[in-house]
């Protein structure tokens, strides 16, 4: 078997030490502690997170859509290929250096997603920029960390606690969707986005794009 290559290290805001790896034609992006963040390997759910929500929103003919995290671009190239060509897609990354290795080492992973004239690329932190909106989006995708948890910053449990729930409420047009990608389910979370005024659909989808492996939770959160 072909050993993993150390190719970058990144710092995230809150001092998180992130590592990129490449094995033959496979990468992978770890915390410091060797924990494994995501694997080109492994896409189905992050894919599903943009297909289940363009799906609800077949009937808007220019959805504005906002994506919480670049990751390694699976749920970005998932919405460019079911959304129209009107539709925005803005994908908000808190670490820079993603967006490098994007283009400069995962070139066949990402492809020409980043070149699409619908995406727009904003290096800042995405609960930023939903307390910055109100009424604006007709979706925000959320796979920031592990889940509503939370794993690797600490700042992310203000997207998923009531405040950060009611500022994506604010932030979404009417029957607008939020949709959050977790590595477990949680009971208590589906109860948060309930009082927090979202009609909740909690989803299991398996981690790869066949009907084996571990399964991830999605939940899709209308705006009532």
């Amino acid at each position: 078997m072909l050993p993993w290559i150390h190719l970058e290290t990144a710092v995230a805001p809150q001092g998180d030490t992130l590592r990129l790896l490449r094995r033959g034609d496979e990468f992978s992006i770890r915390l410091g502690d060797g924990n494994e963040l995501m694997s080109s390997r492994l896409s189905g759910s992050e894919e599903a997170l943009a297909t289940l929500v363009l799906e609800r929103l077949a009937g808007r003919p220019a959805p504005r859509v906002l994506i919480g995290g670049l990751g390694m671009g699976f749920t970005l190239r998932a919405a460019q290929a079911a959304a129209p060509p009107a539709a925005r897609l803005i994908v908000s990354e808190i670490v820079p250096e993603l967006a490098d290795w994007a283009t400069r080492h995962m070139g066949s992973v990402f492809k020409d997603s980043l070149s699409d004239p619908r995406v727009e690329l904003r290096l800042g932190d995405v609960g930023a920029e939903i307390r910055a909106a109100d009424g604006v989006y007709d979706a925000i995708l959320l796979d920031v960390d592990n889940g509503p948890d939370g794993l690797t910053r600490e700042g992310n449990g203000a997207l998923y606690g009531e405040a950060g729930l009611r500022a994506a409420r604010r932030a979404l047009t009417p029957r607008g969707i939020l949709a959050v990608w977790s590595a477990a389910q949680d009971s208590r979370f589906s109860k948060r986005l309930g009082h927090s005024g979202f009609e909740v659909e909690a989803q299991s989808v398996r981690a790869g794009r066949t009907k084996r492996g571990a399964r991830h939770t999605i939940w899709l959160a209308t705006r009532a």
